[in-house]
């Protein structure tokens, strides 16, 4: 591959070949590489202007660099760009003499003699350019051959090419394409390291998960205090006597749960029982949750590895909940301004009872009590580490005792009802987990 020289190594390289093979047809003749219009560029004599009008991206090479990054943006190999670049060779001198004809002619032979840039053509030019920049390029390294050949290019195609130079009339012209230049990104792509070995594992069931409920009524959130009843097909694995090393498993997100019950039909699980290492692994937000066979498979007695047969995903969310008051302190924390007569400023801190990552958003929602249209909302402070202790910023906000609720990635904590037996929605009223600002009213 190429770095950011190559283009102009390939400027270079055109030049002397041209330099070479018209010294020997229209001698004295020169090589210059401005625009048509540039104030130096009527230099006196015959000449050839080699000028750089435009560049393509080579179509040949385009998928080579698809997939250069991971779906999280990680580098898997150099990134690359593959360009045509497009010149166009004006020929000046005598015209009594047919010196740009002569030019012509010979700059068109030459290219039909070298038509590829080889590494010893690479080298020689850097070596002898008087641009002491170039000595950098490693367009010699590249594995396809920059090659040139004539461009398909219409008169009238030309002739636009010659509109954006102003007030230059036109001179005998012929267009050049050099394919392809293929230039190196500098960022490097990580490489994994190689497989040590392979392994095949096939079960003969696949277990299927139909329904994921909760005892309760249907709109029951999904808290750590729930018990989840996962229902489908060949949930169990058809576990035998020899089969003993394979276990069912439930994945609730990142999270690899022990369950308490495994039918063939249904799969129990009791979030309040989990050990505290499960827990931890728990977060709140949509999410999926699924079945899993492990089986672990030794190798010689001396390592050995989990092979897991997974279900089908089912979507759940998992919300938190505010926790109360923890050893007679108040379950939020205050810390308050008065700026005006009744609103404040300041912050208020929580605690709920799952592991909210760092990279996780988090918001509060007040709802005052008594003025059922006094909403607000306020989006946590950024975290650098996982915890169970959020600390949301207040501002300008009333007198009066409200309700709280956290969302956290969209996982709202449920609020407390004084009549939770009740089957009659018309007879509830959210209670709490409720907070007072100021004064009550």
């Amino acid at each position: 591959m190429s770095n950011h020289l190559a283009i102009a190594t390939v400027t270079a390289v055109l030049n002397k070949l041209l330099q070479e093979g018209i010294s020997q047809d229209v001698p004295g003749a020169q090589i210059t590489t401005q625009r048509p219009d540039a104030p130096g560029g009527n230099v006196a004599g015959a000449r050839i202007n080699a000028f750089l009008y435009h560049a393509t991206p080579n179509t040949a090479w385009r998928n080579a660099d698809i997939r250069t990054r991971r779906p999280k943006g990680d580098l898997v190999k150099h990134g690359q760009a593959s360009l045509d670049l497009h010149y166009i060779l004006t020929f000046y001198g005598n015209e009594q003499r047919l010196e740009p004809q002569r030019l012509m002619g010979s700059s068109i032979q030459t290219l039909v003699d070298s038509p590829l840039i080889t590494q010893e053509m690479i080298r020689e030019t850097v070596s002898s350019s008087t641009i002491q920049e170039l000595e950098g390029s490693t367009l010699a390294e590249q594995v396809q051959l920059v090659k040139f050949f004539p461009s398909d290019i219409t008169t009238e195609e030309l002739s636009r090419v010659w509109s954006v130079f102003f007030q230059i009339p036109y001179s005998l012209s012929f267009a050049y394409q050099a394919t392809a230049v293929v230039i190196q990104g500098r960022k490097p792509g990580k490489s994994p390291l190689p497989v040590r070995s392979r392994r095949f594992f096939t079960s003969p069931v696949r277990p299927v998960l139909t329904k994921v409920s909760t005892p309760g009524s249907l709109n029951t959130p999904i808290t750590l205090d729930s018990h989840l009843f996962l229902q489908g097909r060949q949930l169990q694995s058809g576990q035998t006597s020899n089969q003993d090393n394979i276990k069912v498993q439930v994945q609730l997100g990142q999270a690899r749960l022990t369950p308490q019950h495994v039918s063939k039909q249904q799969v129990e699980i009791t979030l309040p029982t989990l050990s505290s290492a499960e827990k931890t692994q728990l977060r709140a937000g949509a999410q999926g949750i699924r079945v899993a066979h492990v089986e672990t498979v030794s190798d010689n007695g001396n390592h050995s590895q989990d092979f897991s047969i997974l279900s089908n995903l089912v979507p759940i969310i998992l919300c938190p909940t505010i926790l109360s008051a923890v050893e007679n302190e108040p379950p939020f924390a205050l810390d308050l301004t008065e700026i005006d007569d009744g609103v404040y400023d300041g912050q208020l801190s929580l605690r709920v009872d799952i592991t909210v990552a760092a990279h996780q958003s988090t918001y509060l929602l007040l709802n005052d009590q008594e003025r059922d249209t006094q909403v607000y909302v306020g989006k946590g402070e950024r975290r650098t580490t996982d915890t169970n202790c959020l600390t949301f910023p207040l501002k300008e906000i009333r007198t009066g005792t409200y309700l709280v609720r956290v969302q956290i990635d969209g996982a709202e904590s449920p609020l407390e009802v004084d009549s939770p037996e009740s089957e009659n929605p018309m007879v509830q009223r959210y209670i709490g987990p409720t907070v007072t600002i100021g004064a009550a009213i």
